[in-house]
C-alpha cells in the first residue's frame, strides 16, 4: 500500500501555474476562433437561441449534408433557399437545456477541432468544400461512437431543416401529406 504523500508548496504552486497558462491560453485561443464570421447585422439582431459563429457553421454545415445531386437544376431548392440555419436557431430554442448544451459542443468540435484531426488549420466554415466533405466523412466513420452520433444527430437536424420545405418534397417523389391537403394538392 503506498502512503499519501503531501505535495510541497513549490509543487502546488508550479501545478497552479501551469493550468493557469494553459486555462489563459484556451481561452484566448477559443476567443480568436470565433471571430471573423460574416454574419448581416439584421440577420444577427434575429437570432433566437444561435450565436452568429453557430449561424454561420450551420449555414456551411447544411451546404454540405444536404448538396443537391444536380447543383445546377433550379428545380432543387439550396439549404439557403429553405433557411435550414433559421430553422436550426429556431428548433435549438426549443431544445432542452441539456441536449441544447450538447448540440454546441457538437458544433465547436466540427468548427473547430475536426478539420485539425485532418491537418486543416482552418475553421469548419472556411474550408473548401471538398475539405468540409472529408471532415464529414471522417465524423460519419470514427471509430467513435459518440462522434458518430454527434455526425447522424447533426445530419437529421439538417435533414428536417430541409425537407420540412413543401419545395423539397418533389425530389424524393413525396407528394405531401394526406391529411389536410389542400384540394389542388400542396403549392410548390
Amino acid at each position: 500500500m503506498t502512503a499519501f504523500v503531501k505535495p510541497t508548496r513549490r509543487k502546488v504552486l508550479h501545478t497552479t501555474l501551469a493550468a493557469t497558462l494553459l486555462l489563459a491560453a484556451g481561452s484566448t485561443l477559443a476567443i480568436l476562433r470565433v471571430r471573423g464570421y460574416d454574419v448581416p447585422d439584421a440577420r444577427a439582431k434575429k437570432l433566437v437561441s444561435l450565436s452568429p459563429w453557430q449561424l454561420v457553421f450551420v449555414t456551411h454545415l447544411a451546404r454540405r449534408i444536404a448538396a443537391a445531386d444536380r447543383p445546377f437544376d433550379p428545380a432543387i431548392p439550396t439549404t439557403d433557399d429553405v433557411d435550414v440555419a433559421g430553422f436550426v436557431d429556431g428548433y435549438v430554442a426549443r431544445m432542452p437545456a441539456a441536449l441544447r448544451r450538447d448540440l454546441f459542443r457538437a458544433f465547436v468540435y466540427v468548427e473547430h477541432v475536426a478539420p485539425l484531426r485532418l491537418g486543416l488549420t482552418t475553421r469548419f466554415a472556411g474550408v473548401a468544400p471538398s475539405d468540409q466533405d472529408r471532415v464529414l466523412a471522417a465524423l460519419e466513420a470514427s471509430g467513435q461512437d459518440v462522434l458518430r452520433g454527434a455526425f447522424e444527430g447533426l445530419k437529421a437536424l439538417v435533414f428536417m431543416g430541409y425537407y420540412r420545405d413543401a419545395r423539397t418534397w418533389k425530389i424524393l417523389g413525396y407528394e405531401g401529406p394526406l391529411v389536410h391537403r389542400p384540394e389542388g394538392g400542396w403549392a410548390r
